[in-house]
């Protein structure tokens, strides 16, 4: 599983995740530092990439579109936490939940939060 993260966080998240072993980079490894959303998720659906942001505009998004991809790690209050914090919450949580993100997902992670809505995030009519 390949982990994109957003420009409203650190490239040192990203790195500290390679450095444990994930597949992540941030958004300027890319080019897409000034890149809209959309195309972001694009890039994301066919790189098979699960985005990383602090950006509710991608649940939006996708709940918007009902599209069952790409998912989505939703960090939120995070404003207090330094990166290596932002990390550590990541590192420690994503075991739990791969299979919900290569089946489709948008996770939320908060301090002393985890919640898991499945993709599309509206029904099909």
């Amino acid at each position: 599983m390949k982990f994109l993260f957003d420009a409203n966080l650190s490239p040192r998240i990203a790195v500290r995740l390679a450095e444990v072993g994930y597949d992540a980079s941030h958004v300027v490894d890319h080019g897409l530092l000034a890149a809209s959303d959309e195309k972001i998720a694009a890039f994301s659906v066919n790189g098979g990439y699960v985005i990383v942001s602090a950006d509710t505009d991608f649940t939006t998004m996708l709940a918007l579109s009902g599209h069952t991809a790409p998912s989505l790690v939703l960090m939120r209050s995070i404003d207090k936490q330094t990166p290596a914090d932002q990390a550590a919450l990541l590192i420690a949580n994503l075991p739990t939940v791969v299979d919900e993100l290569q089946a489709g997902a948008v996770v939320t992670f908060a301090r002393g939060h985890l919640r898991v809505r499945r993709l599309p995030l509206r029904p099909k009519h």
